[in-house]
């Protein structure tokens, strides 16, 4: 089972809620995630112990420079966000370098999967 995992506690709940619903990463992640691969999607530190907070599935994963991310794009993966200069600068404290539009990233769009109990 792959992980889609996030850093920072800031986005639980956010993820909870789902308003979170696609992660931008820096650098080629296609082979990595694919449409169809279910994920779980976890919170914690390189290393260290992480909080799973549900199965998800990829429903899509796309490969651009930041300057042709979307704005549904960036609000998807961080709801706070609107501009393209929101996300360079949140990528840049994020990989300790500076990124620009040129930066290539990968986009992956996911969705919880709701696990009901077997019915008897």
């Amino acid at each position: 089972m792959f992980a889609l995992n996030f850093y920072s506690p800031l986005f639980i709940d956010q993820l909870r809620k789902g308003r979170k619903t696609a992660t931008i990463r820096l650098g080629d992640k296609r082979r990595k995630y694919e449409r169809g691969q279910l994920v779980w999607v976890t919170v914690g530190h390189r290393h260290g112990p992480r909080q799973r907070l549900f199965t998800a599935i990829i429903d899509e994963v796309t490969y651009k420079r930041v300057g042709d991310l979307t704005q549904r794009e960036i609000e998807r993966d961080n709801p706070e966000f609107r501009l393209v200069e929101d996300t360079m600068q949140f990528l840049t404290h994020i990989y300790s370098r500076e990124i620009t539009e040129d930066d290539e990233v990968t986009v992956v769009h996911f969705s919880e999967v709701i696990e009901f109990p077997p019915l008897d």
